[in-house]
């Protein structure tokens, strides 16, 4: 019996204790978030715009990851490995803008002859265990060693899909700025990046470094938290504007208000990168479904709409490619051009009449 119990103690309260000691689990310090000045922050937490609660209809994450593991639907990953490009990035010619999506929602960007990772996770998982959320087949083509010098890493917010240790150790030595919402700093500094160059900025923020970028940090509408402690960081959207081009990347979102007023503010963009995926009816307001989506890109006055955070990691129950189907179908009551590229494939921003194909209907259900 005395045996038992230590064995007990020892698999459910030493070994987790230990293991959350890595420094995948920065303690956040909330003094250390300078928000004295944000009209979003109360109480020791942001908050959104509009009452966004993260789970409707009084569900609990118990009862979700139950359901997952008793209801699980087979189609949430594919059957076979997905087909990418693999483009060199160091072989790009360095003044030509491209955006190159590179799975769920991560993005290589080169602007005005500057080079910007959003969100890199180059892992094969993204969780709290090496052995959860694994991604797709096929999906992770490229490893930090693939990336070039990269002048800005903007990072929309610290969820385990979005702000990767392993990834960012990698590409440490290769990261000249870091812009990130209000606390989201507090993980660089902690895992050795240079404090005088992690920026960490409120929404409607515009960071000129004097380079020809213009960095606007813009809301989303969403919520933040490694593990526990919920909504101690900022979560961000990210416009990027030159004297010829204006981006958006959105981050995780829900659809809200927030876009139109964006749109708005910019004047419309060229190119936006959405939410689209991992949707659920018991989170519909932190995640857009694809029809949400394609209204946001409409709100937002886009040219073209990437559709992203699908592709590659399964987050909710929905098939793996109804994402795509869907916001294929949605396109088409819009004005804007829809582009569905391959992992790694270019996107060159020069070019008016890129067209991509239905890359997952070719791909075994």
């Amino acid at each position: 019996m005395l045996l038992t119990s230590l064995v007990i103690i020892v698999v459910f309260i030493v070994l987790p204790a230990i293991y959350l000691h890595r420094p995948e689990f920065v303690k956040i310090s909330v003094p250390e978030v300078k928000a004295s000045d944000s009209d979003h922050y109360q109480q020791g937490q942001f908050h959104n715009v509009e009452a966004t609660p993260v789970l409707t209809g009084g569900g609990n994450i118990a009862k979700l990851m139950l359901d997952f593991a008793l209801h699980g639907n087979p189609r949430r990953r594919p059957r076979q490995a997905l087909p990418t490009a693999h483009t060199s990035l160091l072989a790009l010619p360095a003044d030509r803008d491209v955006v190159i999506w590179l799975g769920h929602s991560s993005f290589y960007v080169q602007l005005a002859g500057k080079r910007l990772l959003v969100d890199p996770v180059l892992n094969q998982n993204a969780a709290p265990v090496p052995f959860g959320n694994r991604a797709f087949r096929g999906t992770n083509p490229f490893s930090p060693a693939d990336m070039p010098n990269i002048d800005y890493l903007l990072m929309t917010h610290d969820h385990w899909d979005h702000l990767d240790y392993a990834t960012l150790i990698a590409l440490r030595p290769k990261v000249k700025q870091v812009i990130c919402g209000l606390g989201v700093g507090q993980y660089f500094r902690a895992w050795g990046f240079d404090s005088r160059h992690v920026h960490e900025a409120d929404w409607f923020s515009e960071l000129n470094l004097g380079d020809g970028i213009n960095i606007s940090v813009l809301p989303a509408r969403h919520f933040s938290g490694r593990l526990f402690k919920k909504n101690h960081t900022l979560w961000v959207s990210f416009a990027l504007e030159t004297a010829t081009r204006r981006l958006y990347f959105s981050g995780d979102s829900g659809y809200g208000a927030h876009f139109k007023k964006i749109g708005e503010l910019h004047g419309g963009f060229d190119f936006v990168a959405l939410d689209s995926g991992q949707y659920d009816e018991r989170w519909s307001h932190v995640h857009m479904r694809p029809e949400e989506a394609a209204q946001a890109a409409t709100d937002l006055r886009a040219r073209a709409l990437l559709p992203g955070h699908i592709g590659k990691f399964a987050l909710a129950q929905h098939d793996w490619n109804d994402p795509f189907i869907r916001i294929e179908k949605a396109s088409k009551r819009h004005d804007w051009r829809l582009l569905t590229p391959l992992i790694g494939q270019p996107l060159w921003l020069d070019d008016s009449e890129t067209t991509v194909e239905r890359w997952w209907e070719k791909v075994p259900r």
